[in-house]
């Protein structure tokens, strides 16, 4: 069943099923395996991912890094999540609470005086400092919210991915969390790049989710990553994000930078070379034209993650897989458990 309206994408959820820290095991994690083709569900452990690929499978990474972005006013009054240098002495960043931060006002972090000097469309705030410091120096972990803790020391490591090597992410492709440089080695994989925004955790407000509109995230893929993910039998998705990038990049056209100059065509899965941005909003109905199987955590209700994950399994069986991973006590979202759909 098909449907654009909020409410069809929520459930109820236990809050002590949220994990609020992760495992001291990377791959101890369950896994749910949801099959497409029968709407089965399995219930099964990570370390167990590898027995269900078949030859010619390739899993696809995001090996985004998460910059420690969250940082606080001196007087503890403002916290701040800065999500990008844009110039000399100059940063785009998130404030809360934003009404004590409005154009003109001012504050210090580390002795160094910060002021707003505009106000963005989306609540972001230009802030402008009186010298250029790299404000990302002892930053903390950005966390989600709903995890409802400051971070520490403990997740400067567990809330990043053993592959992370491209700095740019105020969130962790979570799904990636699961792996060890041992397993991730058993298996073929590749990697691409998307640097996930605070929009991940922008909720949907209108009860017509076509309404909604997605922040804007970076994108790349290199040629090698292209040339295996045209040459796989069956291209495996590694979180959401990664999602995002593959069926951004085939419906690219001119929008993303090709330096071969070869535009995306009936025989490839992606462009040669592509890079840029994408705001792509996946829900149902949807057409999937590159991913063939998806491997994902569990996602908040109504939100746009999972909207997509729905768009790839359908709604009723993706709601039925979340209602019985609640009765079987699944750890949920970030640090949680993570499901396979096949």
């Amino acid at each position: 069943m098909m449907s654009t309206r909020l409410s069809d994408y929520d459930y109820p959820l236990p809050r002590e099923l949220i994990a609020k820290r992760p495992l001291p095991q990377r791959d101890a994690s369950r896994m749910m395996v949801l099959r497409r083709d029968s709407h089965t569900i399995e219930h099964r452990q990570f370390r167990e991912l590898k027995s269900l690929l078949a030859p010619g499978d390739l899993l696809v990474l995001n090996d985004t890094r998460v910059l420690p972005a969250r940082k606080f006013s001196d007087d503890r009054a403002i916290e701040f999540l800065f999500l990008e240098r844009i110039g000399p002495a100059q940063w785009k960043c998130l404030v809360k609470p934003g009404r004590k931060m409005c154009v003109g006002a001012s504050t210090n972090i580390d002795d160094v005086e910060l002021r707003v000097v505009d106000v963005l469309p989306g609540g972001e705030r230009i802030v402008s400092l009186d010298k250029d410091v790299d404000l990302y120096a002892g930053g903390a972990m950005p966390l989600p919210p709903y995890l409802q803790r400051q971070s520490d020391a403990a997740d400067v490591d567990q809330y990043q991915t053993v592959f992370a090597r491209e700095p740019g992410a105020v969130a962790a492709p979570t799904a990636g969390l699961h792996f060890t440089p041992e397993n991730l080695r058993e298996m073929a994989h590749t990697f691409v790049t998307l640097h996930v925004g605070p929009g991940t955790f922008r909720p949907v407000h209108s009860e017509d989710i076509t309404a909604h509109t997605m922040h804007s995230e970076r994108f790349s893929i290199s040629k090698e990553s292209a040339r295996k993910i045209d040459n796989a039998q069956r291209v495996v998705a590694v979180g959401t994000t990664v999602v995002r990038v593959l069926e951004s990049a085939i419906r690219s056209g001119g929008t993303s930078s090709v330096s071969s100059g070869k535009s995306a065509d009936a025989t490839e899965r992606v462009p040669p070379i592509a890079s840029g941005e994408t705001d792509i909003f996946i829900y149902p109905p949807f057409e999937f034209r590159v991913v063939d199987a998806l491997l994902t955590n569990f996602h908040l209700p109504r939100s746009t993650l999972l909207m997509l994950v729905s768009a790839f399994a359908g709604r009723d069986f993706v709601l039925r897989a979340y209602a019985e991973a609640s009765r079987e006590r699944y750890r949920f979202y970030s640090y949680g458990d993570c499901m396979l759909i096949l």
